[in-house]
């Protein structure tokens, strides 16, 4: 009877003869919708005893990687811009904690709009007892910052320029962290497998045309109006160039495993330290929703509205956070030493079981040959989206790049060859290097600017408080008087 009711009510709303049609638009739309997310990755690692740090942990894509990286047993030092007495990290960390059955999730006050801040923090990692680090994933740059406008006004124009404010201090603040942590990094033992993984946007194909423009440009130069895509892809494009000249860095560095006693220089290597930028694509939360004025915890009509056709389109953060996972899980480059030995055994086997199938007389000894494949490894500097390596074609400049604010001495220095390898990615070593100097600019004109305000700040602190110590003490003097004077009356 049910049945035949359900039947009636779904045949009434869809006559039979529609339904192959329902049949194939329902299967349209999942292989549209499967697209969109994107492939999962097909690697698994243990990050038991792994210490990562993770920045941007409370946003979308923040939660679910704390969630993936704490399952899978690693050790997470997540640096929150909430006081660690605000609800949200007091509260989120017991629950991941509790779901995921791993104690070892801790977080650490460090706002990253602050240079004084970052600075604070690393130097109180530097120097406790545990400076180990396997891994930090920058999160907080993936998301998007900004919404689109469709009215202007002096207002529109103050919120466009804090938001150039915000991109530009977020990827500040991750080269930062990079440099005062260096250091720790360096001194690890070179067979530790260290990774620094900066996500970025999926706008950065966007900035490709206008690039030239801004390696040109100086930090003193006034702002060039640019639509909200160029901006964020200017951003997302500035730090995958910075990661790969990073890697370029570390590279050149000397061995540090080489035999101390022989009298030979140390001679450059592959290092143990790997700087990738993943792009976890187009996200619903973390991508459109700032776009349609979507705060962390909040919705807007338009979100509203298009939730369904963002749904089919977009990817949710789980499908997003495959990529960031692939370039945690896949295997250095230091294995590939290792590989090529097993590959070399496997072809000896191979032979001589090629040759043992020749004789007339079988062996009863003949053993089973392995199975000789290719072992994907994380390529150093690389950019990763939908798990594969990308190559971009980043324009260089016609004459040599004047790095922003040098003068005519660093210019004529540029001329000079570099000790740097150009393998010509991402612009070659000479746009890596602009940009590189781009940033230490811009960092020392950030930090002063922060020095300004946090001083400010503690002048305002200090100046409240004295006021409030003041109040306190004419309040009791006043207290102090009233009792004098009721003294002599109870006395009467």
């Amino acid at each position: 009877m049910v049945l035949q009711v359900v039947y009636t009510a779904i045949t009434a709303v869809l006559p039979l003869k529609y339904w192959p049609h329902a049949a194939v638009a329902a299967a349209v739309l999942f292989v549209i919708y499967a697209y969109a997310q994107g492939p999962p990755t097909n690697r698994e690692r243990d990050l038991h005893a792994r210490v990562v740090i993770l920045t941007g942990p409370f946003t979308p894509l923040g939660i679910v990687t704390l969630t993936a990286l704490a399952k899978r047993g690693a050790h997470i030092i997540a640096l929150s811009p909430y006081p660690l007495s605000h609800p949200v990290p007091s509260l989120l960390l017991p629950l991941i904690r509790s779901t995921t059955n791993n104690e070892n999730i801790f977080a650490e006050y460090c706002d990253l709009t602050s240079a004084t801040s970052i600075r604070n923090f690393c130097t109180t990692f530097l120097t406790g007892n545990d400076t180990r680090i396997d891994a930090i994933v920058f999160a907080h740059e993936y998301p998007s910052i900004g919404r689109i406008w469709f009215f202007g006004g002096q207002a529109r124009r103050e919120k466009e320029q804090r938001e150039a404010e915000q991109r530009e201090s977020a990827s500040l603040a991750s080269f930062l962290m990079v440099t005062l942590l260096l250091p720790a990094l360096l001194v690890a033992p070179v067979e530790r497998d260290i990774r620094v993984i900066s996500v970025v946007n999926p706008f950065y194909a966007a900035a490709l045309p206008t690039f030239t423009s801004f390696l040109e440009s100086t930090p003193s130069s006034p702002a060039r109006p640019e639509s909200l895509l160029i901006s964020e892809g200017h951003r997302a494009l500035r730090t995958i160039i910075v990661t790969r000249h990073l890697q370029r860095i570390l590279d050149s560095l000397p061995n540090r495993a080489q035999d101390a006693r022989s009298d030979k220089p140390p001679a450059p290597h592959p290092s143990n330290i790997l700087a990738v930028s993943a792009c976890p694509g187009i996200s619903r939360r973390d991508t459109v929703a700032p776009f349609l004025g979507t705060g962390e915890r909040g919705w807007s009509l338009a979100y509203i509205v298009l939730l369904l056709p963002l749904m089919l389109f977009t990817k949710s953060s789980s499908s997003a956070l495959q990529t960031l996972l692939h370039v945690l899980f896949l295997p250095t480059p230091l294995k590939r030493a290792q590989a090529k030995v097993d590959a070399a055994a496997d072809e000896e086997a191979r032979q001589a079981e090629a040759a043992e199938a020749a004789t007339p007389e079988p062996s009863p000894q003949r053993a089973e040959p392995r199975r000789v494949g290719h072992v994907e490894v994380l390529k150093p500097g690389a950019l990763y989206r939908e798990c594969a390596v990308v190559r971009l074609e980043v324009p260089r400049p016609p004459a040599p790049v004047l790095a922003p604010g040098a003068d005519e001495k660093k210019g004529k220095e540029r001329a000079e060859p570099s000790a740097l390898e150009d393998d010509g990615e991402f612009g070659g070593e000479s746009v890596g290097r602009a940009v590189w100097e781009w940033y230490e600019a811009r960092l020392k004109e950030w930090e002063a600017q922060d020095k300004e305000l946090v001083k400010a700040e503690e002048e305002a602190a200090a100046k409240e408080k004295a006021e409030a110590e003041a109040k306190e003490e004419t309040a009791q003097e006043t207290d102090s008087a009233k009792g004098k004077d009721s003294g002599p009356a109870a006395d009467s």
